[in-house]
């Protein structure tokens, strides 16, 4: 996730990209860079880092001087943060900027290459600046509309013609981007809050629909460079709630972007309907050859690793041993050169999960990571490092990082499968299918918030309360209980559901709440047994459950019947309701959603 500018008017433009790009730096902190057009040519600045870090460097070199231009705050996919790899990209032909992932840059390179194309960068992005310059003669529409037909993935682009000095062109597909429309002067931009000091009136852009955008003057055309109406709209929002899309908090717009972040985590890492993982220089032949699989993270990405010990054992019969990391680097684990050492951290700055992967490294086993920040320490210190693409997350509360964790871990599961040959090829396309649908299954659980909005409702004043669940579920429902306790701070905790008889079943008191999850059909009948036990005992009971379980009306109070979608798969929709539920609770009891009390974001220390 990348935020996309740009800017046609009277105004000194470079200072209005600026004053833009702050409004977008939760989108990607890793670099930013400008380009105005300046005496007729295009002038690019650009430098890694925050925003402030580019501002320092143009009072040195000095401010481009113009009235048209584009900008970028970037988060790393392709290629580590750095100067080269910040956006704008191009040449003094065409310039662009780009939020999204080209899955196709590896062939378009090639190709260019193969024409005489030199290139500088790391970025999917430059790819495109090039294709660009490729095609371009004189008619901006018809080179874009030659390139969109070629590339694939997703991407909101910000293109600068140098023959065409007053003017911006952009284009999207399955990323955001609108028309600023302003008096004299006009914008594009990723997100309302780049604009909304400037102008509430923008029009949406639909896939592949190309606008030409100068001070006083917007058309949108289709590939088929017929012109097409749009309809304005307005933005109602304030500044700061326009820095949150328009959501009250960070951790419920984060939530909403999951099937978004799921779809651009596993798009590039599926190939012919295969897990592929090979941009990212996993041998899969060698994973094959290791005795024992051990999973290590912190907190919510150790929930991550729980659900992936379940899928790995289950389909790849692989034993694998999940811990937290400051237990595992302190008990002198059986870890030898035999095995694969696997932390998850979205921060990839985790102190006790770095210090593990020194500790496996030591004994010559070999170590994955995967991380959601590029050239982040443990991602660096890794043998093999698997970024997942959820973009920047502001609240501490983690949702959209978990779910990537986890949809990797997924793909992970099914490449050893097949790898060990424990699943065929088809079993093995089947899955990796079942979980490309999972994003349009969590957008059907997202609907659900109204039924968790009421469960909130009647957990709000209560002091304690249980998680239960079997299987996947038990997994589960220690990261529903986790998010509920840290931001409503209401005690919380989570058992095995066929524990409660060894000592839990005890602490049931007259409506003390029990969130009981049950997805895995096999375990149903045994969950429901449980449930049973606690209701018997006066306990009021929230039963989350997918559509095919038929219980009666006596097995619990409330329930929260989940999307269809294969048992192996549930976690990923189960989550959503849990963090809403855990949301909407926080925010009734008048908590602070995104910063709650003695939490930090990344914990760099012991």
């Amino acid at each position: 996730m990348c935020g996309v500018v740009g800017y046609v008017g009277k105004k000194d433009c470079a200072t209005v990209l600026i004053e833009a790009l702050s409004k977008l730096e939760y989108r990607g902190y890793d670099s930013a860079g400008i380009a105005v057009f300046e005496n007729g040519t295009i002038r690019v600045e650009k430098s890694k880092g925050r925003l402030a870090n580019l501002i320092e460097k143009m009072k040195i070199d000095g401010k481009p001087d113009g009235h048209c231009g584009i900008g970028h705050t970037r988060w790393a996919t392709h290629g580590e943060p750095s100067d080269i790899n910040s956006h704008p990209h191009g040449n003094k032909r065409v310039t662009i900027v780009h939020n999204g992932i080209i899955e196709n840059y590896k062939q378009i390179k090639d190709f260019l290459i193969s024409k005489g194309y030199e290139f500088e960068s790391e970025t999917d992005t430059e790819t495109v600046a090039k294709l660009l310059d490729y095609y371009y003669v004189d008619d901006p529409i018809e080179t874009i509309t030659k390139v969109i037909a070629e590339i694939q993935g997703s991407y909101a682009l910000g293109i600068m013609f140098k023959d065409f000095t007053d003017t911006i062109f952009a284009v999207r597909k399955d990323s955001p981007l609108i028309v600023g429309v302003g008096k004299n002067e006009n914008f594009i931009a990723s997100d309302v809050p780049a604009i909304i000091k400037y102008t509430r009136d923008y029009y949406l852009l639909e896939p592949d629909e190309i606008a030409v955008v100068k001070k006083d003057e917007i058309i949108v055309y289709d590939i088929h460079k017929n012109v097409i109406e749009k309809e304005l709209q307005t933005a109602t929002w304030d500044i700061d709630a326009a820095e949150k899309g328009g959501y009250e908090h960070f951790m419920l717009k984060e939530i909403h972007e999951q099937p978004t972040s799921v779809k651009t985590t596993l798009t590039p890492r599926i190939s012919n309907g295969m897990p592929d993982f090979s941009a990212d220089g996993v041998d899969f032949d060698k994973l094959a050859t290791y005795r024992k699989i051990f999973v290590v993270a912190c907190g919510t990405a150790m929930h991550a690793g729980l659900v992936a010990k379940y899928i790995i054992e289950k389909i790849a019969r692989v034993p694998v041993i999940v811990d937290i990391a400051s237990e595992f680097r302190y008990r002198d684990p059986l870890i030898t050169k035999e095995d694969l050492l696997i932390v998850i951290s979205q921060s990839g700055e985790t102190a006790d999960t770095l210090a593990v992967v020194r500790l496996a490294k030591q004994v010559g086993a070999a170590t994955m990571a995967i991380v959601n920040v590029k050239g982040s320490s443990i991602a660096r210190e890794a043998d093999m490092v698997i970024y997942t693409h959820a973009g920047p997350e502001i609240s501490v509360a983690s949702t959209k990082a978990y779910m990537v964790q986890i949809s990797v871990m997924y793909l992970l599961a099914f490449e050893i499968a097949y790898s060990n040959g424990t699943i065929t090829k088809e079993q093995c396309k089947q899955y990796t299918a079942e979980l490309q649908n999972i994003p349009s299954g969590i957008e059907a659980a997202i609907e659900l918030k109204k039924e968790c909005q009421f469960v909130a409702s009647k957990l709000m004043n209560t002091e304690s309360l249980l998680y239960i669940g079997r299987g996947l579920d038990y997994a589960l429902s220690m990261e529903g209980s986790l998010k509920l306790k840290e931001i409503s701070y209401i005690h919380s905790e989570s058992y095995a559901a066929g524990e409660l008889k060894h000592g839990t079943i005890s602490l049931v008191t007259d409506q003390m709440p029990v969130i009981a999850i049950a997805t895995q059909t096999a375990l149903v009948e045994k969950t429901i047994s449980n449930i049973k036990e606690v209701k018997a005992r006066g306990a009021m009971v929230i039963l989350i459950c997918g559509q095919s379980i038929d219980v009666g009306d006596d097995v619990a109070d409330y329930i929260i019947k989940l999307p269809l979608v294969d048992d192996l798969m549930m976690p990923m929709i189960a989550a959503v309701p849990m963090q809403l539920i855990a949301y909407y609770t926080a925010v009734l009891k008048g908590c602070d959603v995104d910063k709650p009390r003695n939490l930090a974001k990344s914990v760099t220390v012991e």
